[in-house]
Parts: C-alpha cells; sequence; structure tokens
C-alpha cells in the first residue's frame, strides 16, 4: 500500500493511492463496508492498530467503494506522519560523510587567513576519513518532531542562516513495539519507507558543532523535516536496498545514487536504538544522506525560490520549495 494524510474539505484524513491518480479515504471505505472506522483516523492510529488492521486497509484498496475516492487533484497531501513520535537520523553513507566532512575542511580553507592554513586544511580535506566510532556503531541525532513538512510545502529560510542546504534520505516507519532487537528478526518491526528531506542551515550548523554537541539550529527551524509523499508498507518493497535516489533542483538532476550503499542497514539502526531501549510504533529512522545526495558535498548551496525534488521509486516524489522570509511562495 502507498498510505497518505491528505486535507480535503472536510479535514485531515488518512487514505491510500490507488492507481496513478485518485485516493482512497480509508475511514470512509471502511464505515461503508460496515467496519469499525477507528483504527483509520490517522496514520497513527493505523500503526498502532497492528498487522490486523493494516490487512484490513489492504482488502479495503483491494476493492474500493467507487463514492470514497477521490481524484489526487482535488486533494492536498501532508506529511504522512504529521507529528511522529519520534525522529532519529543515521549517517549511513559513508561517500557522503566523506565528501561532506571534506566540503567542511575547504569551506575552512576559503576562509583561511593565511596561505599556509588554507594549504593544511585543503590537506585535511583531501586526507579525511570517518571516525573509527563510525564503523563500530550506527551514529545519529534526534530531530524535531515538530518541525514536519510534507509534499508541496514551501519551507521559510532561517532568518539566520545563508547557506541552505537539502539532503535526500530514505526512511523507515517502526510499526511494531520492541527491547533489544536482534538485527536478524529486526525488519519485521518496520512498518513502511517514505522519502526524508532534511532541510540544513550549514553555515549554523558548522558553527555549533564546532562546539563538540549538535547539531541544533542547524536543523531545528519549522518545517525543517520533510516526508513523503506517502509511505510505502514494508511487504511492498522486496529489498530496501535497491533503491534509485535521485536529486532535480529546478528540473535539473544534482545527482543519482542508491540504497545499496548504506554501510549501516535499518536492521542495523533498530538493533543499536532498542538496547536497553523501547522502539516505539510511529518512530522514524532516518538513513542519512545519500551520497552525492546534498548541495555541501559540492559546495552547492540553494537559492531563493528553489524547488528541490528528491525521487525515489516506487516511493514518488518529494517536491518542496525554500524561500527567504518575505519571499513569494508557489
Amino acid at each position: 500500500m502507498r498510505l497518505v494524510t491528505y486535507r480535503n474539505d472536510t479535514g485531515d484524513r488518512l487514505g491510500a493511492l490507488v492507481g496513478r491518480a485518485n485516493v482512497l479515504d480509508l475511514g470512509a471505505a471502511a464505515r461503508a463496508v460496515g467496519r469499525d472506522p477507528s483504527s483509520f483516523a490517522t496514520m497513527q492510529s493505523l500503526i498502532d492498530s497492528g498487522p490486523a488492521a493494516w490487512t484490513e486497509a489492504r482488502e479495503l484498496v483491494a476493492a474500493p467503494p467507487a463514492h470514497c475516492l477521490s481524484e489526487v487533484g482535488e486533494i492536498r497531501l501532508l506529511a504522512p506522519l504529521p507529528v511522529p513520535l519520534q525522529i532519529r537520523d543515521f549517517m549511513c553513507f559513508e561517500k557522503h560523510v566523506v565528501q561532506a566532512f571534506g566540503a567542511a575542511f575547504r569551506m575552512r580553507a576559503s576562509r583561511a587567513g593565511s596561505e599556509a592554513e588554507r594549504q593544511e586544511l585543503l590537506a585535511q580535506a583531501e586526507a579525511y576519513r570517518p571516525p573509527e566510532a563510525w564503523y563500530r556503531q550506527p551514529l545519529y541525532y534526534k530531530a524535531n518532531r515538530f518541525a514536519v513538512s510534507g509534499p508541496g510545502e514551501t519551507i521559510e529560510w532561517p532568518a539566520y542562516s545563508r547557506l541552505m542546504d537539502y539532503e535526500c534520505e530514505l526512511a523507515c516507519v517502526i510499526g511494531l513495539a520492541g527491547r533489544d532487537i536482534d538485527a536478524s528478526r529486526a525488519r519485521r518491526h518496520i512498518f513502511g519507507y517514505t522519502i526524508f528531506d532534511d532541510f540544513s542551515a550549514r553555515d549554523a550548523q558548522a558553527v555549533e558543532m564546532a562546539g563538540g554537541l549538535g547539531p541544533a539550529k542547524g536543523k531545528d527551524f519549522d518545517k525543517a523535516n520533510a516526508f513523503g509523499p506517502c509511505i510505502v508498507t514494508a511487504d511492498e518493497l522486496a529489498d530496501p536496498y535497491e533503491l534509485e535516489m535521485i536529486v532535480r533542483v529546478n528540473g535539473e538532476e544534482r545527482s543519482r545514487g542508491s540504497s545499496a550503499a548504506m554501510h549501516w542497514k535499518f536492521e542495523d539502526m533498530i538493533a543499536h536504538v532498542s538496547r536497553s531501549e523501547t522502539l516505539h510504533p510511529g518512530e522514524i529512522l532516518g538513513s542519512g544522506t545519500v551520497g552525492d545526495g546534498c548541495g555541501l558535498e559540492h559546495l552547492r548551496f540553494l537559492e531563493d525560490g528553489d524547488e528541490i525534488e528528491l525521487e525515489i521509486p516506487p516511493i514518488g516524489v518529494l517536491a518542496n520549495r525554500v524561500v527567504r522570509a518575505g519571499g513569494t511562495p508557489s
């Protein structure tokens, strides 16, 4: 299933995409066939209701009541989980880590006070390799679960930043709770997958992380965490590690990578997070940026009014525009 949260003239609804052009109101469909609609009030309620409700949703999608369908063009897609229980974002792509930190040294080199300092920083950029800790365990930070946006939303450039960036990520949504989960059985805890654009104020991030803590305001501003356009349930993806990850800015392709390059898999993340800690349904785990999947890696940042499209077939395309305060949203 391709599950969505959307808004129509009656409010926010839980739906499933049917074909290319329609969305099914799952709550209305349940009522139409005489079933209890309570599991289909929101995406979180569906996740919380467990596998029996997920099966019921598949049955509704397989035989959708015609009067419960709307054309996609008549509704507004929102973030699939508008307020996730938790967002943890990892760094799972070695190429991104090498290139991003190397680029950070090159940025510092451009502001060096002397030629000797510049050459030293450029040498560090060329020699950079991830620290040993990155290879020992998955590393992550907790993102702001209230700063979420969905497909088509305009992201306001934070007033304190000059360098705005995108990050192309794959994310999994937890479906079943667990603690001390072994990696060999971790995939059964995944409800589905979505696209994640981790918008970043790079100049703010550089300042705060130099203090040995963060990121904070480099990532924490309204609507910074974009998800969508849907959650593809885990049963629809035979292998989540063979997905293309494509970035376009203003229609121009900027990069193309693959989830096959993930050094740490979602199973590893789940096993690590759940050590002596309960993982809850509705939590989101981000893969971190695919190699070449952000502007920092190439020192090519966003400009006012840019439209960013992240595509991961078969999830779809997540598109957002960034504007400075006072800019005109599309």
